[in-house]
């Protein structure tokens, strides 16, 4: 059966060579004679597999000895809840900047737990472009958080500004997008499924000068020092995305982040440059410097398209194209593993669109 392109923003697309690896494993990992999903997590093969991600992990991030790599699951919003428990106390509060939906949820989340002030914000244009960087970060914050792509509205911080604080990011949906210097991160962390691995599976980073001021009273399974401790495995983990996620590092790296960046620069030039001549669509995000590589959103000039285009994407095999419920119109998630060729196809379809719109 044809695959379709799937645009989604997230379970998304995955690389084909990943599919094909994991599927074969799922009936017989390697030696085994059991199926990946049948593995003990306490396995010395799992244990393996974790070693050998957390190795490509710091590889690929360009990142030594004075970072922990850990597995863990709960997704985006058990960061939410942890970063704050861990390090936040009812005298000094965090810094946040609200980027976007996630970002704005973040800070919400961790009110719960202590202070956490909005250092700059978006939210009053709708998202529709980042906030100036802080000129001014006090270095008795425990932690500034930063959400370095936006999913739902469609903006990605290209660049990075200084700060006195430790800086923490959520990088969920730009992670190994292209090169960045990850060593200026005290901590940052990725819930799969969009650039890494499959859904179920969050990778969290952290560097160990950061991670020794993590509250030492913490119930284990929130614990960040509880959990680099126990090396991902402090309850039954889970095998199979981090497996996947282990498959994924591998064809990152054989790629290679340079090239990957690339090819991504070229499918977001491609499809901006078609909604930028276009009559029938427009951007969200206006600003070209601040454009999210990862999630291109836009709208039709007449909401009364919409159905109609979303209805021509469907026959030509075209999926996951429909706009996040807050923000409506349409949205293209460029991951990783969307091809330039998927790209081409969308926008001829958004042209024979027009041609017959106009």
């Amino acid at each position: 059966m044809k695959r379709q392109i799937n645009f989604n923003a997230g379970p998304a697309e995955m690389p084909a060579e990943v599919l094909h690896e994991a599927s074969k494993a799922v009936k017989r990992f390697g030696s085994t004679g059991s199926s990946i999903l049948e593995l003990s997590h306490r396995s010395k093969e799992f244990l393996d597999i974790v070693e050998e991600s957390k190795t490509l992990v710091k590889q690929l991030c360009g990142i030594g000895s004075d970072y922990d790599v850990v597995w863990m699951q709960g997704g985006g919003r058990l960061q939410f809840c942890m970063l704050p428990m861990n390090f936040l106390d009812a005298k000094v509060g965090a810094g946040y900047l609200d980027t976007g939906h996630w970002a704005d949820e973040a800070q919400k989340y961790a009110t719960h737990y202590g202070k956490a002030e909005v250092l700059a914000s978006s939210k009053e244009g709708n998202y529709n472009h980042l906030p100036e960087w802080p000129k001014k970060i006090p270095a008795s914050l425990p932690y500034l958080h930063l959400t370095t792509n936006n999913t739902i509205y469609g903006t990605q911080w290209q660049t990075i500004g200084d700060s006195s604080a430790p800086l923490v990011a959520d990088m969920s949906s730009d992670i190994f997008s292209g090169k960045r210097d990850y060593s200026k991160y005290a901590m940052f962390y990725a819930a799969a499924q969009k650039n890494l691995g499959a859904a179920g599976t969050t990778l969290v980073v952290i560097r160990k000068d950061f991670l020794d001021k993590a509250k030492a009273d913490m119930p284990p399974m929130l614990s960040y020092k509880a959990q680099v401790k126990e090396n991902s495995i402090l309850n039954t983990a889970n095998v199979f995305g981090v497996y996947v996620s282990l498959l994924t590092l591998r064809w990152i790296k054989e790629k290679g982040i340079a090239a990957i960046e690339k090819e991504n620069k070229a499918k977001a030039k491609l499809l901006y440059d078609a909604l930028d001549s276009s009559k029938v669509f427009v951007p969200h995000v206006k600003d070209k410097t601040q454009r999210s590589r990862m999630n291109v959103c836009f709208t039709a000039t007449n909401a009364k398209q919409e159905k109609a285009f979303l209805e021509l994407c469907e026959a030509n095999d075209i999926t996951g194209i429909k706009g996040h419920r807050l923000a409506g119109g349409f949205r293209a998630s460029l991951y990783n593993a969307i091809e330039l060729s998927s790209v081409e196809r969308l926008v001829a379809v958004m042209a024979e669109f027009e041609a017959q719109a106009v």
